[in-house]
């Protein structure tokens, strides 16, 4: 049995606590805002398994000017940011062009299909199950041109193993009837769900863990320095722990870390944005995204959330009105009997350049491990991230090759 902190208390953090104290570890979480703050808090809900298609693809270079200028992108750059986000932002071109895309891809999809393994132990609990809505997602598209222009993705989708319908017009008003009639095609995907409630999940997931021996310190960590015997972890407070092990599972502020370990790995931030219609719930039965907007509208226990949207601008707590704009105005032109969003949010999702997490050891220790920069998939991922990292700390051979997801790939 070993002693072992996690930096982040998210859903990578909370699931690879799950998955370590089953293997008989004591563990801490360190997490200054608490259990399932951050982008943990703020998602779409949805288990994505058919999520292999990164950010980074070809038609980038085709879209990049309108996603730049048009009103209703669903992407938007902070010009004040771009002397910082330049070098991310060439090494993501690089990574759009097809062989790299498709590269990335294939790693993704490895992940994607030991994606319900790895949440299975966890959702044996009734606690945590009763959060499962067992409802397919469905992409939407509002015109012809821009669902043919999705056949390529979809193609190479359904090449790496997902399994999906696709609906016509008339498919999608008999699905979903409160939809406006405005869209062309849709695209339902098999085996994907969502949670009702995805804070409420990852809090009984830890006070579920907290009756077993789980500690959870609400301190932020300033420091990691790996030695043979273990590594010493310092908070903000000056305070320092020894742990035999440290995982670093804190999404878009775990650069620092790694490079406190060894590795230099360019990761960055999406801000990402949602609003809140209470008691809208019944308005839909499953998530519904709209590709050509960049959004998800799911139905969740207290009302229907539209999340998505991406942008580059830092950490600042500085909102984007013309995004929550957007979000309201496009979720209000799908689903006509929405009234006003009582609520909207902006967090941090980190993002790697070729859309593909860090899964693995450390370069400066093996005791070291790395669970981060998983973009959109932190919630679908979280399960077989934490065996991952039970099985990297226990020396069991992980469930696939990890040298695709290593720091040192850059």
């Amino acid at each position: 049995m070993a002693e072992i902190g996690i930096v982040g208390a998210g859903f990578i953090g909370l699931a690879s606590a799950g998955w370590l104290m089953r293997d008989g570890h004591r563990v801490t979480l360190f997490d200054p805002s608490g259990v399932a703050q951050g982008a943990s808090f703020g998602n779409a809900g949805t288990f994505a398994p058919y999520g292999c298609i990164p950010v980074n693809n070809p038609s980038v270079f085709r879209d990049l000017p309108r996603f730049l200028l048009s009103s209703e992108s669903p992407f938007r750059l902070r010009w004040s940011y771009l002397p910082h986000v330049m070098p991310w932002l060439a090494r993501f071109m690089v990574n759009s062009t097809r062989n790299r895309y498709e590269a990335s891809a294939g790693a993704l999809a490895a992940l994607l299909a030991q994606a319900q393994a790895g949440y299975a132990p966890l959702l044996e609990e009734p606690a945590l199950a009763k959060y499962v809505r067992p409802r397919e997602c469905l992409y939407l598209y509002s015109s012809a041109a821009s669902f043919d222009a999705s056949r390529a993705s979809l193609k190479l989708r359904e090449q790496l193993g997902v399994s999906f319908d696709v609906l016509s017009g008339a498919d999608v008003r008999a699905l979903e009837p409160s939809l406006a009639p405005i869209f062309e095609r849709g695209v339902l995907f098999s085996d994907s769900w969502h949670f009702s409630d995805p804070q409420g999940f990852l809090t009984s997931l830890y006070e579920l863990l907290a009756t077993r021996g789980l500690e959870l310190e609400r301190k932020a960590v300033s420091a990691l320095a790996p030695a043979a015997q273990g590594v010493t972890l310092t908070t903000d407070d000056g305070v320092q722990r020894r742990f035999d092990h440290v995982v670093v599972a804190t999404g878009a502020r775990s650069a620092k870390f790694a490079a406190q370990c060894g590795d230099r790995v360019p990761l960055d931030t999406e801000r990402g944005y949602h609003v809140r219609y209470r008691g809208a719930t019944q308005l839909i039965s499953r998530p519904v995204g709209w590709a050509e907007r960049g959004f998800y509208m799911t139905p969740m226990d207290d009302g229907v959330r539209v999340a998505g949207t991406v942008e580059l601008g830092s950490f600042s707590d500085e909102r984007n009105r013309s995004l929550l704009d957007l979000l309201t105005f496009s979720s209000k032109r799908a689903l006509p009997a929405l009234q006003q969003p009582d609520s909207s949010w902006l967090g941090f999702r980190p993002t790697m350049p070729d859309g593909v997490p860090v899964l693995g050891r450390a370069s400066a220790s093996e005791r070291v491990i790395y669970a981060f920069g998983h973009q959109h998939l932190g919630l679908t991922l979280a399960g077989v991230s934490g065996r991952i990292v039970s099985d990297l700390i226990a020396r069991r051979a992980p469930p696939l090759d990890l040298s695709r997801y290593a720091a040192t790939r850059f």
